[in-house]
């Protein structure tokens, strides 16, 4: 099994272009990309793309608290965890499937499966609000799940070849 040390700085958003350079948001990107199959995006800069995964506190108080996510908050949940799931093969070398489940309600679960092994389970509550304050942060917590499956996966080895 390879491994790949994490690589996030402690960047911030005030040097948004090196933020854009993590690891994660790099996978992100990539996968937000690769979407694009007319082209639409293309005149679209990284940080472009990345913006709509931004909501501060501010604006998800804005939000009513009980409320159903629209189609594109749902498709933005499913990038979040298909980059994680990237995100695991690039450190690992095993494949990564990551299957969710939500209820028009906005609430369910996220489960990442590496071989027969259970790498991350989350349960997701509230997903009309999912979004994070800065990109950093986005960043943190995509490689906050990454390091959590690859723990998974470092401790069962079996499990996740088989």
């Amino acid at each position: 099994m390879q491994t790949e040390t994490n690589h996030t700085t402690e960047s911030s958003d005030a040097n948004p272009a090196a933020v854009a350079e993590l690891p994660f948001l790099k996978v992100l990107i990539g996968l937000i990309r690769a979407e694009d199959s007319y082209g639409a995006w293309e005149r679209k800069t990284d940080l472009d793309l990345l913006k709509e995964f931004v909501v501060t506190k501010e604006e998800r108080r804005a939000l009513p608290i009980i409320g159903d996510p629209d189609p594109e908050i749902t498709h933005r949940v499913e990038q979040f965890y298909r980059a994680v799931g990237q995100r695991i093969e690039q450190r690992t070398g095993l494949m990564a499937s990551p299957t969710l489940n939500l209820s028009h309600e906005g609430f369910g679960r996220l489960f990442i499966t590496v071989g027969k092994l259970v790498a991350l389970s989350k349960t997701l509550r509230d997903v009309h609000r999912f979004g994070f304050d800065t990109l950093k942060a986005l960043a943190d917590e995509g490689e906050k799940n990454v390091d959590k499956a690859v723990a998974n996966i470092e401790e069962f080895p079996q499990v996740a070849n088989a």
